[in-house]
């Protein structure tokens, strides 16, 4: 089977007239009809039915006629994305986010990558930190954005974007809505809703109920469910600081020594960066992540060149940008400590 017979034959399915048809297609007659009768053969049938001047899609050629469009369509934007990619006009990046991780902390990032790389293109996909790594490493996604993680193979990198507190996310008719923080006894009281999956559940167990378990009530594994459920005051959420939240919900610290989490990026060592990936790195490691930073303008006044720059291996981190970026981020980490204290 060849496209240019499934070609043929869409036509003739379309104008019911060979003549027509071989002139859309801008080839002979006798041409249009050897390559439907190709087809024909190569499908086990005939598809048209041509008696003098009535012609008619048999039942065969009714049944396979949705299926050849598709394929030819298919076909035909799978060359179109070959030729932009080819010529540069389109700038693929995959990106992989734990369920916690909310694709609101990398839409400025996006944004700002746009500015410099050409045709960008996102594709977003969410997974466990384990699933994400499994993808990296099968040439899935270009990187990854994870909460804790244990475990991490050799062969990722990985680098500390920055810590965040978990807070409790309440409706404002809750009974501990109007506290100025919340402690662990309070929250031993009152019912929590479950978060399936959650990176930290471990450590909120170990921290907060090592005696007994927390008193669950309704469970989800998707964050604006689980708000939709405390807006409805079915419970509490305990959730990461940066994480958006309803605004019908209320968000309040917790007393003591609240539960944080590390937030990473994760790309595969060695591997040739695309000029996307290597853009989204280095504007990923230099933001400034704390919750009082403003995020409109990205702070270093040589990324437009660093975003257009040569995409490195990601094995070579230690010179150019990279010794900066590694300066960045400690800054960045100093910020997040002050923030957490």
């Amino acid at each position: 089977m060849e496209l240019h017979q499934v070609r043929y034959f869409l036509t003739v399915a379309s104008t019911l007239n060979f003549t027509r048809a071989a002139e859309q297609c801008n080839v002979t007659q006798p041409a249009l009809t050897k390559g439907i009768q190709k087809l024909e053969q190569a499908l086990g049938g005939p598809l048209i039915y041509r008696e003098r001047q009535l012609t008619q899609l048999t039942d065969l050629g009714k049944e396979v006629l949705p299926m050849l469009a598709s394929t030819l369509a298919s076909a035909e934007t799978a060359r179109r994305r070959a030729k932009e990619f080819q010529r540069k006009e389109i700038a693929p990046l995959k990106i992989g986010l734990a369920p916690s991780i909310s694709a609101s902390l990398i839409v400025d990032l996006i944004t700002e990558i746009a500015k410099f790389v050409a045709g960008l293109n996102v594709e977003l996909r969410e997974g466990t930190a384990e699933k994400l790594i499994d993808l990296l490493l099968e040439g899935e996604i270009s990187a990854a954005i994870v909460g804790d993680v244990q475990d991490i193979p050799a062969r990722i990198d990985d680098w500390l974007l920055f810590e965040e507190r978990y807070v409790a996310v309440l409706a404002p008719t809750h009974q501990l809505a109007n506290r100025p923080s919340i402690g662990i006894d309070d929250l031993r009281e009152t019912v929590l809703l479950e978060r399936v999956g959650c990176d930290v559940a471990p450590k909120i167990q170990r921290s907060y109920f090592p005696k007994e378990p927390p008193h669950l009530g309704h469970c989800s594994g998707h964050d604006l469910h689980l708000q939709y459920l405390a807006a409805a005051g079915f419970g509490v959420v305990l959730a990461p600081e940066h994480m958006p939240c309803l605004p019908t919900l209320k968000t309040i610290p917790l007393e003591g020594d609240p539960i944080s989490r590390e937030v990473r990026l994760l790309a595969v060592q060695g591997r040739r960066y695309s000029p996307a990936l290597d853009a989204f790195i280095k504007v990923a490691r230099f933001r400034d992540w704390s919750i009082e930073a403003p995020q409109k303008e990205m702070p270093h006044e040589r990324l437009p060149e660093m975003a257009s720059a040569p995409a490195p291996a990601s094995t070579q981190r230690a010179s150019g940008f990279q010794r900066v970026d590694l300066m960045a981020r400690g800054l960045t980490r100093c910020k997040r400590a002050k923030t957490l204290a």
